[in-house]
């Protein structure tokens, strides 16, 4: 019950915070807290980029939910299953942003991405198009990832 009710806060969450992300930017978004939350998600990024899943999975939140090909993973499960075949993935292949929107709102943020991914990969070519959604939360460590979910 207490998983189901985690992934029901995480959803609503996004779902909330979606309709502020088609909005225009609100009048009282931090500049502070966009770039705090922005050092996160790139030391995430970097972190999977470089192979360094510790860099990587400090910046999750312990309840965060990973939605990844068509399965939702818990910290440690993501940490023992995709981790390691991500960052084996995003090493490999060159990752290109083509539009991005952040929209942070109290404790909570929404970071939406589009990207494209090229390159070789496991003896495959790779030419694909991406997104990317990242919920965030403020905690009393700072901002840390709350819900990832990739669709590619």
């Amino acid at each position: 019950m207490i998983l189901r009710i985690e992934t029901l806060r995480a959803a609503l969450a996004a779902a909330i915070l979606a309709g502020f992300a088609l909005a225009p930017p609100l009048l009282g978004q931090s500049p502070g807290a966009e770039a705090e939350v922005r050092a996160v998600i790139d030391a995430f990024r970097t972190g999977l980029g470089a192979g360094d899943g510790d860099a990587a999975l400090a910046q999750l939140h312990p309840d965060v939910r990973v939605f990844e090909g068509g399965h939702a993973e818990t910290r440690d499960e993501y940490a023992s299953g995709h981790l390691g075949a991500d960052m084996a993935f995003l090493q490999a292949v060159e990752s290109t942003t083509t539009s991005e929107r952040l929209v942070v709102d109290g404790a909570m943020a929404l970071y939406l991405r589009t990207y494209t991914n090229k390159g070789e990969f496991r003896g495959r070519q790779i030419d694909a198009s991406g997104t990317e959604t990242l919920v965030l939360s403020k905690t009393d460590d700072g901002w840390r990832i709350l819900h990832i979910h990739w669709s590619t």
